[in-house]
């Protein structure tokens, strides 16, 4: 479901409701309130009654609340622009909710978690084109970014920016090098995966700026298995070892931190530009544990 998409359509029915409201029906609602009420006064002061009376004042005043009344369907929809509005430029200009549906980027971000997204880091885009507009920066090595799968975009992903354009990037032996210079890892304790009910080897790994970590499982082998064809595949080569990749200009490499359970650029090639969506920065929240709150790392 294209919730974006809908939510334009909304913004765009509502807005033309309230712009006829203002324009058109309020206009007419006064006249006819007028009216009504100039129609009142001279038959009561037909009848001689006073104007000034209880009950002809509270009659008065409820012929012009009725008259000025919007309809029940006007009522509803004009009246909600405002907030369908607001909701759709902060959704698409300045951050998005997103929930993590699956473990590949585990230990950094679980299953039911709960983030938002920077929209402008990497540039405003128009909405539904994501075409940018104004450029503001550009991804970073390790930075985690959501985008649209290269494969379908209709489905969002997030993964981490291991190379940027023009990177050479190689993960042999599960281990990662960029343009020749391996990434410092530092092993840290098993990681025990309550899902999987399975412990995993743990290392801390510096890309640029940035210390995460992520898990290996020695049980599976280095090589990829099963990587599709995608463009530029040209610029990999697979081997026993795993694969070396030349990022091309305008895409990423991506890969989860969960590494040997991660479907990524290993597998299905590089992200172009146009697919960005923006950075992940915080988890507002995750049901099963209040303790993941804090900063994405």
């Amino acid at each position: 479901m294209n919730f974006a998409l809908i939510l334009f359509v909304l913004v765009i029915v509502t807005g033309l409701a309230w712009i006829a409201d203002k324009l058109i029906f309020q206009p007419g609602r006064r006249r006819a309130a007028e009216a009504a009420v100039a129609a009142f006064d001279e038959q009561q002061l037909a009848i001689g009654t006073a104007a000034n009376a209880d009950g002809v004042a509270s009659a008065r005043a409820k012929l012009r609340d009725d008259k000025l009344r919007q309809p029940w369907w006007l009522e509803y929809s004009a009246s909600f622009f405002p907030v369908i509005l607001a909701v759709f430029l902060v959704r698409s200009f300045v951050v998005e909710p997103f929930k993590i549906p699956s473990g590949s980027m585990i230990p950094t971000l679980h299953i039911g978690d709960f983030i938002l997204v920077n929209k402008f880091d990497y540039g405003i885009r128009l909405p539904l084109l994501n075409k940018k507009i104004i450029s503001i920066g550009e991804p970073q090595r390790g930075d985690v970014m959501v985008f649209r799968y290269p494969k379908d975009e209709s489905m969002d992903y997030i993964k981490r920016v291991i190379g940027v354009p023009g990177d050479i990037v190689a993960y042999e032996n599960k281990r990662l090098t960029i343009n020749g210079k391996p990434l410092p890892m530092t092993q840290l304790p098993d990681y025990f995966d309550q899902e999987r009910i399975a412990y995993f080897k743990q290392y801390n790994e510096t890309i640029g700026s940035v210390t995460h970590r992520i898990l290996n499982d020695p049980n599976v082998p280095p090589f990829i298995l099963g990587a599709s064809d995608f463009p530029y595949r040209s610029n990999c080569t697979y081997n026993s070892e795993g694969v070396v990749c030349k990022v091309p200009p305008g895409h990423y490499f991506m890969m989860g931190d969960n590494r040997d359970d991660s479907a990524d650029s290993r597998y299905w090639g590089f992200v172009p530009d146009k697919n960005i969506i923006g950075k992940a920065f915080f988890i507002w929240m995750n049901f099963s544990d209040l303790k993941r709150i804090g900063m994405i790392h």
